[in-house]
């Protein structure tokens, strides 16, 4: 491997994530409106500063190792065997379209082992560099923490190609036990599932390979941990290995159910998890078969999920104040008087590092098949930008190294969306309406725009799959370039229009609109006359001009 290579994978692997509450929407070819594949993925946290990652192909000699850094803590943990060849990856997409997402569960705390060298963003980003179908990165997966030992705690994880979306769950087997215990089942084709920090996973086939893979020792090792003493075929992974907890139920799956709600109405999920004190309450199908086949942009609709119109409304209550902002600033839990409280955790969240939806289609050659549509921060608020699988670069403003989590930048995409982001939770009901016109006009021009730049590419695909590399990058980049471009000036333009606490009007015009009547109507019964204008006697009427 050159130094290039090896500088810019060591970048990759070692760059801070502590991705942990995150969430995954998986369609399979079926469920979609034009036959693709698509994942999405949510990376959120805190501390995670939102860019593209790219790593090259390469070609590397005999006996070559490749070191390994934790992907949360850029931690040095070892070392494993290189291959003799890896594919490029953009972002969490590589060049033959398999795409890979998570999200954290954690599980039983005893089964993490330190002395692994495989935490779970290498254990992705290696996969991706291996691996020419969803198939064979499970494979792949499994064998690398047989071989290094499993570092991280419980994951579960989706894995897609063109032909097929898979929903995975591991988890370690403790300290001084290599390896890990793992199933992975395929979503039936015309059904989608989702996955939000719980693995969802319970019973599967113990003999349908075409449909479900798994460690060797899945259900021997809960035996013999004591997880587990039934018949193999009712053995559950997630009661064994991560037994719900009301957590999971109420943080984790309500994610899932909205999902489902808003993709499969017709299935009448009860909103159960507000008052549930059972497991079975708040149980759902592991997949569900949307009433319509989905798309890009409904994907893009369903990440930016607060859910909306439900009894765990974000928008609504006293916590969304005046202009019914859909967050609640961390710590999620807190206690007051002895008692324990949480704020709802809902899909679209502030703190998003970056997203994806990954689109994989099969009816066209790989470098044009494959898009991640890729965005940084907030997804309510952000942009999804068509990144090709068969770029040669990643844009410059979403590029590792353009900027940090700790340097203000224009340059830098995850700074300009947060400046936008940052400056609508303020008066969100009617600044984020403007950014929302925006984001919908880019990513409508995007969705026009895809046939021909698509059919394009295809014609000099035919030529030479390099010229259409070549063109793809140009678009990917320039799309890029004029997304950011456009979130720069929108930041000014809102500052103008809001500045002060006033709303200018279309022309320009300074204008006081007031609070929300609702808000409005709150505020006096909680106050009683304390705001009620009177009269001191003998008072004489003056012109207003405070």
């Amino acid at each position: 491997m050159s130094f290039l290579r090896m500088s810019i994978l060591v970048a990759l692997l070692a760059v801070p994530a502590t991705a942990t509450p995150c969430t995954n929407f998986l369609v399979s070819p079926g469920a979609s409106a034009d036959g693709s594949s698509m994942v999405t993925y949510a990376a959120d946290s805190h501390v995670l500063y939102g860019e593209l990652y790219y790593t090259p192909a390469g070609s590397h000699a005999p006996g070559s190792m490749l070191d390994i850094y934790e992907w949360d803590t850029g931690k040095f943990l070892g070392k494993i065997a290189q291959v003799a060849e890896t594919f490029a990856v953009v972002g969490n997409m590589n060049e033959h379209q398999v795409t890979i997402g998570e999200t954290t569960y954690g599980g039983r705390s005893e089964l993490k082992n330190d002395e692994g060298i495989m935490d779970y963003g290498s254990l992705m980003y290696v996969a991706l560099q291996r691996a020419r179908t969803a198939r064979e990165a499970i494979e792949i997966m499994g064998d690398l923490v047989a071989r290094y030992g499993y570092y991280s705690s419980g994951e579960a994880l989706s894995i897609a190609d063109p032909q097929e979306v898979w929903i995975m769950g591991m988890i370690g087997k403790g300290k001084g036990q290599k390896g890990a215990v793992w199933v992975a089942r395929r979503v039936p084709d015309g059904y989608v599932t989702a996955h939000a920090n719980w693995v969802r996973i319970t019973t599967f086939p113990l003999d349908d390979r075409k449909n479900c893979l798994y460690s060797q020792d899945v259900i021997t090792f809960a035996r013999e941990k004591g997880y587990y003493d039934g018949p193999d075929n009712e053995f559950s992974f997630a009661a064994a290995y991560a037994p719900m907890t009301w957590m999971d139920a109420r943080v984790c799956e309500a994610r899932v159910w909205s999902f489902f709600r808003q993709v499969a109405p017709s299935q009448n999920l009860a909103p159960d998890f507000v008052n549930a004190t059972k497991p079975e309450q708040v149980t759902l199908p592991l997949w569900v078969k949307p009433d319509t086949k989905l798309t890009v942009r409904d994907l893009f609709s369903a990440m930016r999920d607060h859910f909306e119109g439900t009894p765990l409304d974000l928008s609504k209550g006293v916590g969304a104040g005046a202009y019914e902002l859909p967050y609640r600033w961390r710590p999620l839990f807190w206690e007051y008087e002895g008692e324990k409280y949480m704020n709802e955790r809902s899909t679209a969240t502030q703190q998003t590092g970056f997203s994806f939806v990954g689109q994989m289609r099969k009816q066209l050659p790989d470098p044009i098949g494959g898009v991640l549509w890729f965005a940084v921060d907030d997804a309510a608020t952000t942009v999804y930008v068509p990144m090709y699988a068969g770029i040669r670069s990643a844009p410059h403003n979403y590029a590792v190294g353009t900027g940090d989590f700790k340097t203000f930048s224009w340059d830098s995409a995850f700074w300009v969306f947060n400046f936008v982001a940052n400056w609508s939770y303020g008066r969100y009901k009617d600044i984020a309406g403007d950014v929302q016109v925006e984001q919908q006009k880019l990513e409508g021009e995007f969705a026009a725009l895809q046939p021909g730049v698509e059919q394009a590419a295809l014609a000099l695909f035919k030529q030479s799959p390099e010229l259409a590399r070549d063109y793809l990058t140009k678009y990917s980049h320039d799309q890029a370039a004029r997304t950011v471009e456009r979130w720069r000036r929108l930041g000014t333009e809102l500052l103008v229009k809001y500045l002060d606490g006033n709303v200018r009007d279309a022309q320009g015009n300074v204008t006081h609109p007031g609070y929300p009547k609702a808000w409005t109507e709150r505020v006096l019964k909680e106050s009683g006359d304390h705001f009620k204008m009177r009269k001191l006697e003998g008072e004489i009427t003056v012109e207003e001009g405070h």
